[in-house]
């Protein structure tokens, strides 16, 4: 009787090394992490249409600016990544490409301020705008938090001894992180203020 409590004992203790609790965890956190990315996505996709709305007043020549805006977000919003696909590098990227596209058509339109001067006064602009560069914070910083999770997790499925648990119990694939997908992110950019003579 004292060998089958003590061998339980074992057991039980063995277990608890191995990952049992610590691979669900850590993967539930990255999922949770995942889904912040998303809801602040979401956020700024809602934030586009009156956005496009405020600035169709700005003259009509801009309307390719507007067009494009509005396509990428169209685009953005028919790729989809669950937290299942979240080991699939080939989707996390194509779900990244097209909110970069997002991201290069909304620059493209907060230059439209410096060509239109009467843009900036208006308000509604002002607070949509405001709202976006807000949104567009809380993207990145839900990016890094998500980054994080996905380390912990991988590093987790990893490591001795929560490996052993994560390949028998889990059959645990890495996660996949975010990358920056905008052309030319990994160079810092270059500012010339011209010939000062």
């Amino acid at each position: 009787m004292k060998y089958r409590t003590l061998i339980a004992f074992v057991g039980a203790f063995a277990l608890a090394g191995c990952g049992l609790n610590s691979v669900p965890t850590a993967e539930e956190n990255a999922k949770a992490k995942w889904a912040d990315v998303e809801n602040y996505y979401q956020r700024r996709a809602d934030l586009i249409p009156n956005l496009v709305s405020t600035v169709k007043a700005a003259g009509a020549q801009e309307k390719a600016i507007l067009v494009e805006v509005t396509q990428a977000r169209a685009s953005a919003s028919q790729v989809k990544v669950s937290s299942a696909d979240l080991n699939d590098p080939a989707k996390v990227a194509a779900y990244e490409k097209a909110q970069a596209g997002v991201t290069l058509s909304l620059q493209r339109l907060q230059r439209l301020q410096e060509a239109y001067p009467e843009l900036k006064s208006q308000d509604n602009y002002k607070t949509l705008m405001d709202q976006l560069e807000g949104t567009e914070n809380r993207i990145s910083t839900a990016r890094h938090d998500y980054n994080d999770a996905v380390q912990a997790y991988n590093t987790t499925i990893r490591t001795f001894p929560d490996a052993i648990g994560a390949k028998v119990f889990y059959g645990a694939k890495p996660l996949v992180p975010f990358k920056a997908t905008t052309p030319g992110a990994d160079v810092a950019p270059t500012v010339n203020f011209g010939n000062t003579n």
